[in-house]
């Protein structure tokens, strides 16, 4: 899905919150040599070099990299998590060169779960808790205060910058990893049953947004 929308080929690419390395290290074992990454805990930075040697410790909104230093931008599930989103994109903005692209995934409002768990009574409660981000947005941030989902015109306001072209917008249906590796052959087609009505209505409940951005 990101080789299609994003020349990955020998390009300089940043994984920008890159947690323990799996898509960068795939990336550079994969398509090309010139990877970078960067992750605000110190202790999945260590394992991620293990498959990028010189990814960083950083926090998104002050990216470690001269402006125009990348071809592709990569961003999985990150956004929701830093400080300051906007801020966050205007950074992987200023990396990206003119004509690079960005890729952006990141939770959809509108999916069934919230899948990093709630806050009651002061207690944090691990695991996909239903239902939470359906409610009004003030109730939902008081549960989840720790983690953002977007509908699409939370996205679109967020992504509004003058420079930013709008390639691509899609919702997907995950991979569910954990849920096959439990249930086995039912898991494998519920999986490939909820992707195949990707790009149709029934979206509207998938569990991420894919963006794609390319910089004017």
């Amino acid at each position: 899905m990101m080789a299609k929308w994003a020349p990955l080929t020998n390009a300089r690419v940043l994984v920008a919150g890159c947690g323990v390395g799996m898509y960068g290290a795939q990336i550079r074992a994969r398509y090309s040599d010139r990877v970078q990454a960067f992750d605000i805990e110190a202790c999945r930075v260590r394992v991620a070099r293990r498959g990028i040697p010189g990814a960083l410790v950083s926090a998104g909104e002050d990216i470690p990299f001269a402006d125009d230093s990348f071809d592709v931008v990569l961003s999985h599930e990150v956004i929701e998590h830093v400080r300051d989103d906007r801020r966050t994109l205007a950074e992987m903005l200023r990396v990206t060169r003119r004509g690079g692209r960005i890729l952006l995934f990141c939770p959809n409002r509108w999916y069934p779960f919230e899948t990093h768990g709630h806050f009651w009574k002061g207690e944090y409660r691990f695991g996909n808790s239903p239902l939470i981000n359906y409610l009004p947005t003030r109730w939902r941030n008081r549960l989840a205060p720790h983690v953002r989902a977007y509908t699409v015109a939370e996205l679109k306001r967020l992504l509004d910058f003058d420079c930013l072209e709008f390639l691509h917008h899609s919702r997907i249906y995950g991979g569910y990893d954990n849920i096959i590796a439990r249930l086995g052959p039912p898991a494998h087609l519920l999986r490939d049953l909820l992707q195949r009505v990707e790009g149709t209505l029934l979206d509207t409940w998938a569990l991420s947004h894919f963006v794609v951005l390319q910089k004017r």
